[in-house]
């Protein structure tokens, strides 16, 4: 929006007309109406608006209203009347200056009117005036009577919108401003692809074809280097532009009146008028479905393996703390805290490797997408990849019930909360995903502890992320995330009597009745197991839950400790019905056991008092209260047989054996279905399942039998 001021008589309200009908009006208004250019117009492809101002027929206060909402103004002066030109600095600069911001100053444009009356320039008049005053971009002698410099007035007036030099550079000094170096030094790092400090020819031509969609010929850029050459000593290094040359080359392009190369630039990589980053830039539109998760693609782990590439100067597969501010240096803050070293794989140093570099990505775009978004513009993704925006590396996963329907998912981001009493182990459960063990554990800092860690695990050859976060022990306030998740780890210490207690309270009040996979965890398996205080023991609560048994851990090893149990986790968080059934088959598994226990000691019932002495040794063992009144009874022996700890401790060590090896019958015939679907392997599995059921039934019913038969026997005798 472009306004004209003027006092009068200075052929202001001529040079709108002359513009409009491109020949000098024998007829001038008092006040032009307000026009509209159309963009497809004008050179810079923007709509005009440009508003005139009569002092005769307006008032104070409308010119207020339009001065607060102008983004260009133009003060008209006649270049043979010495009071027009000293009214520029009496009256209109001030007074625009007092309507106006000092923070967002509306640039000025003098307009030398009415040229074809004089011979003379009035530039020696207006230059001192311009030196002054660093709100006015130009000054433009035109004549409205023979249409000079007519059509050029216009176009400095959007360039001054546009393309203004305020934010640039400062004429004074006569160098760019703070913000500016800021700014080109970051779009330098970014074009910088090798990270040697320098752009070589094919640096600079991606650059050129980049901002201005052309390449420069060779020729070209010899000719570009040359002129740096001459100007600077430094500014070509190994024949590639140096940063001090690149910020000389924006230079000279100012100081030639070029602006809008500049701008052309900084607009690109995503820059406004406050040489700010956008906000349309940093953080683009996404949409998120509810139920739904956000992954990074794999154009994206390329981009940012390339990244890792570039700072990774010693090729050690791992960034030094060096290393990662040097990455880190296109961003306006350091994003990575001291607690992602702990929430990330590590070397022995403890610098985050190439894996924990991806993890860390891979756990920002699960957690909170637009931060990615957000760095993965300070990283220039949609210039280097050539992408419309940075959601082009955004994966939205399909809602979770799809994939249940399916039987499938192709997620590659899966999540499990780790909830428990204080005390329980949950941190060592997190930190031994990472690798580390008790003594390493202990060397964090409490200030630089996470809650999050995340790795990578192999489920049948694919790699995937399994995501562990660590819930603050709250049982009364556990919120919606805290909730959502693909599988639950319910950690208990098997040295406190107390510590089961929180575990069965947080299942029976938000997962008894959930869709979303459990497991307990016997956490500190290396120390003593006392008696839970609690109305069941932990084997007998997964019992009665169908939950699998209670999973035994430590990491209280002179090694990393074992991985197995989170290539468990991430299994059933993939296949949350093949846990279900797989908790059903141990459920008859278990029935199966404990029956054929039962046969066992009908049959040495039956054998007769040669086999009494088997059942007596067990004595040693618990003791034993007498049901008859000789004591001797081997139907007595044998019900307090099956009432003993030491028989329940051999019924849980069977169970767990049976239970690792049925596992992995499981996991085959998932693998098998993941590979190959057809109704053959279907029926086979189908068949598979059904042998254990019949056969923990037949030997249930066979138990039962059993005893029906030995009682009918007593009381005869």
């Amino acid at each position: 929006k472009i306004i004209y001021t003027e006092k009068t008589k200075v052929g202001k309200t001529s040079l709108i007309m002359s513009l409009v009908s491109e020949e000098f009006p024998d007829e001038v208004p008092l006040r032009a109406e307000e026009i509209t250019i159309p963009a497809d117009v004008t050179p810079e492809r923007v709509p005009t608006h440009i508003v005139d101002y009569s002092e005769a027929e307006q008032s104070d206060e409308q010119l207020y209203q339009e001065i607060s909402k102008a983004n260009v103004i133009c003060i008209v002066y006649s270049v043979n009347n010495k009071k027009s030109i000293e009214k520029v600095t009496s009256h209109w600069i001030p007074l625009i200056n007092d309507r106006t911001d000092k923070d967002s100053r509306v640039p000025l444009i003098l307009v030398g009117n009415k040229s074809d009356l004089v011979e003379h320039s009035s530039m020696e008049t207006i230059l001192p005036i311009m030196n002054q005053y660093q709100d006015i971009e130009t000054c433009v002698e035109c004549s409205a009577k023979n249409l000079k410099n007519i059509s050029e007035l216009f176009y400095y007036a959007q360039k001054a919108v546009l393309h203004p030099t305020g934010p640039l550079y400062c004429p004074e000094e006569k160098e760019l401003k703070p913000s500016c170096i800021k700014s080109l030094t970051r779009i330098f790092k970014v074009s910088d692809l090798d990270n040697d400090g320098i752009l070589n020819d094919n640096e600079l031509n991606f650059f050129q074809r980049t901002c201005f969609n052309t390449p420069l010929a060779p020729q070209a850029l010899e000719d570009v280097k040359n002129v740096v050459r001459r100007n600077m000593t430094d500014g070509v290094k190994d024949n590639g532009l140096s940063l001090k040359g690149f910020l000389f080359l924006h230079t000279l392009f100012i100081q030639r009146g070029r602006h809008e190369t500049t701008w052309t630039v900084l607009r690109r990589f995503g820059y406004d008028d406050d040489l700010e980053l956008t906000q349309e830039y940093l953080f683009p539109m996404i949409k998120m479905p509810p139920d739904c998760t956000t992954e990074l693609n794999h154009n994206a782990y390329l981009f940012l393996q390339s990244v890792f590439d570039k700072h990774d100067k010693d090729r050690d597969c791992a960034l030094s703390p060096e290393e990662v501010k040097d990455l880190f240096k296109v961003f306006p803050y350091m994003p990575w805290g001291p607690d992602v070293n702990h929430t990330v794989c590590t070397n022995e140093k403890g610098w985050i490797t190439y894996q924990g570099y991806l993890s860390q990505w891979t756990l920002t775009t699960y957690l909170d997408v637009q931060r990615s978004l957000e760095y993965l513009g300070y990283l220039g993704y949609s210039i280097i990849c050539e992408q419309e925006s940075q959601a082009a590396a955004i994966t939205v996963t399909r809602n979770k019930r799809i994939d249940l329907q399916k039987k499938q998912t192709q997620r590659s981001v899966f999540r499990c909360n780790v909830l428990g009493a204080r005390g329980s182990g949950k941190s060592g459960f997190l930190q031994a995903f990472l690798g580390k063990n008790l003594q390493g554990q202990r060397r964090i800092r409490e200030d630089h502890k996470s809650f999050y860690a995340i790795s990578t695990t192999y489920v049948y050859g694919q790699e995937k992320y399994l995501l562990l976060h660590e819930v603050m022990p709250d049982f009364d306030f556990l919120s919606e995330a805290d909730l959502a998740c693909d599988v639950v780890c319910l950690v208990y210490d098997i040295n406190n009597p107390r510590s089961f207690e929180y575990c069965a309270k947080v299942y029976k009040q938000y997962f008894i009745d959930s869709k979303t996979p459990c497991v307990v965890i016997a956490a500190k398996s290396d120390l003593h197991e006392v008696r839970q205080h609690y109305s069941l023991s932990p084997h007998e609560f997964c019992r009665k839950h169908k939950l699998h048994p209670p999973q035994p851990f430590t990491c209280s090893t002179t090694e990393a400790p074992n991985k197995d149990i989170y290539t468990r986790l991430t299994t059933m968080a993939m296949y949350p019905r093949r846990s279900q059934q797989l908790q059903i088959v141990l459920i008859y598994l278990a029935l199966a056991s404990s029956s054929s226990v039962c046969v066992v000691c009908c049959v040495l019932s039956f054998c007769g008092g040669e086999y009494t002495h088997f059942c007596v040794s067990f004595r040693s063992h618990a003791r034993l209260r007498c049901m008859c009144a000789c004591n001797r009874c081997t139907y007595c022996l044998c019900q307090n047989l099956l009432k003993l700890e030491l028989l329940r401790s051999i019924k849980a060590q069977l169970r767990r054996v049976v239970f690792n090896r049925l596992l992995g019958w499981v996991e085959g015939s998932i693998l098998m279905e993941a590979s190959d679907n057809s109704p053959r392997k279907v029926k086979a599995d189908l068949k598979n399942s059904t042998f254990w059921l019949r056969a923990s039934v037949g030997a249930t019913v066979f138990a039962v039998l059993g005893f029906a038969m030995y009682r009918a026997l007593l009381k005869q005798r």
